[in-house]
């Protein structure tokens, strides 16, 4: 679909309209600096040790080759209208992808909806889906916190393994138009209670000079790329002088992105979805045919990585993600990268990732590998017992 034959169509959608005019005007929003002290800036230390961790969770991103799966299907007596598929994007990409999806219900002439997921993306889509004026009933096995978008990093990456380098092309420019959505939503949910999105900086560590952001993982395949795209919506990272900065490494970038305190905004979620008067029915469906048996005719099928067993979409590849929580320390708002580990500030805990491991592309496994998280931790440690006090 082309750009503007989109925009004109989300004009008339309540959901994209209150949206449309932030993402016009949105641009760098945040230039802080941590506060000087002489020509080397300090920064609060984590404490790093195995004996804060407070748990260990792994879920599985649902990767599709050629991105998220958007679209209609007639299913018996009901249209399903399917939004799976983000890969490591689901929370980055969710009001955008709501909006298209809530685009194909309205098509339809649906007043009632039923969404089948309580995740990133299905409780999104059904927050769109009220304040468009239907009436929206939740399917779920779970719900927050217990479900697998509760355990993702918290960082705005919209295009996180979102499809492969070969269909980067023809998903580019929906790809855009979700990320733009999404970002100008992020905007209004700036400064509420409880912070559920707030801006951070964070600083990348590295012992070369800079070239690719991440390196490839070897058993992965080449993912697109379109950061950018969107290059105009977030600050630009900036290579920090040796001697201005208190890490070890000889070439640091400072990066600012958006963060999402996971358990405050889903809390934020599930009380503007209830306020709203949202129902929500505990039920898991084993397959297709029982949807039948729903009393709305239209439904969203949010179910991610679940969809692979309840629609036989082979796909849907699971990639295998783990992070280990750490004691809150609400002095510290700074995220760090370095080669093995990524390291995010959370308000719920400090969210510590290894990236770059081999073994997770199309592995199910959600068992927790403590070893490996408790490994990150030590490499953190060693970060924070050589840099500089000032």
């Amino acid at each position: 679909m082309e750009r503007r034959q989109f925009l004109r169509q989300a004009g008339t959608t309540l959901a994209v309209a209150s949206t449309a005019g932030i993402a016009a005007c949105a641009g760098p929003r945040v230039d802080s600096r941590p506060a000087s002290t002489g020509g080397t800036f300090s920064l609060p230390l984590i404490r790093a040790t195995t004996d804060r961790i407070t748990g260990v969770y792994v879920c599985t991103r649902p990767y599709r080759a050629e991105g998220p799966r958007i679209e209609t299907q007639k299913l018996g007596k009901k249209t399903v209208v399917h939004n799976y598929g983000h890969g490591g994007s689901g929370w980055s990409l969710s009001w955008g992808s709501g909006t298209l999806a809530l685009q194909m219900v309205q098509a339809t002439g649906a007043k009632e909806l039923g969404v089948i997921g309580c995740g990133a993306i299905g409780l999104t889509t059904a927050l769109l889906a009220q304040r468009a004026g239907l009436s929206v009933r939740i399917y779920a096995k779970a719900l927050p916190p217990d479900v697998f978008s509760m355990r993702a990093s918290g960082l705005w990456t919209p295009d996180s393994r979102i499809c492969d380098a070969a269909h980067a092309p023809a998903l580019a420019d929906r790809w855009e138009m979700m990320a733009r959505m999404s970002y100008a939503r992020y905007q209004s949910l700036l400064g509420l209670p409880g912070k559920p999105i707030e801006w951070i900086d964070g600083y990348s560590l590295s012992d070369a000079p800079f070239g690719k952001f991440h390196g490839d993982v070897p058993d992965e395949p080449q993912y697109g790329e379109f950061e950018d795209r969107v290059r105009d919506l977030t600050p630009r990272p900036v290579e920090l002088a040796p001697g201005t900065h208190p890490f070890p490494e000889p070439y640091v970038r400072r990066y600012t992105t958006l963060m999402f305190n996971i358990s405050s905004y889903a809390d934020y979620l599930m009380n503007e979805y209830r306020a709203a008067g949202g129902k929500i029915e505990i039920r898991e469906f084993e397959h297709p045919e029982q949807l039948q048996q729903l009393p709305e005719h239209t439904l969203v099928n949010a179910t991610g990585y679940g969809a692979r067993a309840l629609f036989g979409d082979t796909s849907v590849i699971p990639v295998r993600g783990q992070t280990a929580r750490l004691i809150p320390q609400p002095e510290v708002t700074y995220g760090l990268r370095a080669q093995d580990i990524s390291v995010v500030p959370r308000s719920d805990g400090i969210m510590v990732q290894v990236i770059g491991d081999s073994g997770n592309f199309n592995n199910a496994d959600i068992t927790p590998h403590r070893e490996a998280s408790e490994a990150a931790v030590r490499e953190l440690a060693d970060i924070m017992a050589k840099m500089k006090r000032t």
